[in-house]
């Protein structure tokens, strides 16, 4: 791959790095288990960057990447995620630190969402992204009106998880 293209893939998970720690924090318990996750999404998004063609907006195919990453890495071991690096992905894409502390003060909102199922906390993450439904069907391949009776029961879920 050329200079150019490793560039702006860094370029791009720098600015975008809090967006994929989401994806981490809500599918992963554990800050290690986040850690993996991260490095096997950017891989994933490496793999598949030449092929975006601006299509959607960045944010939308790094969620739908993501998203899809986490969910199957669940599905194929409830433990550990296959991790395979390729070839010439660039040297710092995957060497984030991740500052914990933040987590904390949420920590019992994502006990409540860590308590969904896969779908349901994909929904709920985008939802709390303040992002569209037109933009959450465009991710999750879910049309707007299922999107939206999801997202009610979903509220009724954590209401009933969160409450006292």
């Amino acid at each position: 791959m050329n200079k150019a293209l490793e560039k702006d893939f860094e370029t791009l998970i720098q600015n975008n790095e809090f967006l994929i720690w989401k994806v981490c924090r809500v599918y992963k318990k554990e800050l290690q288990d986040r850690q993996d996750l991260f490095q096997e999404i950017v891989i994933q998004l490496w793999k598949s960057y030449p092929g975006f063609k601006g299509q959607s907006k960045v944010s939308t195919w790094m969620y739908r990447v993501a998203i899809y990453i986490a969910i199957a890495g669940l599905r194929k071991q409830k433990n550990f995620i296959q991790f395979s690096e390729p070839d010439n992905l660039p040297s710092t894409a995957g060497d984030v630190q991740y500052d914990d502390t933040k987590d904390k003060q949420l920590g019992h909102l994502y006990n409540a969402i860590a308590q969904l199922n896969e779908v349901e906390k994909a929904i709920i993450m985008l939802y709390l992204e303040d992002k569209s439904y037109n933009e959450m069907e465009d991710i999750l391949g879910i049309n707007q009106g299922n999107l939206r009776v999801k997202m009610n029961r979903i509220k009724d879920k954590l209401k009933q998880i969160i409450k006292p």
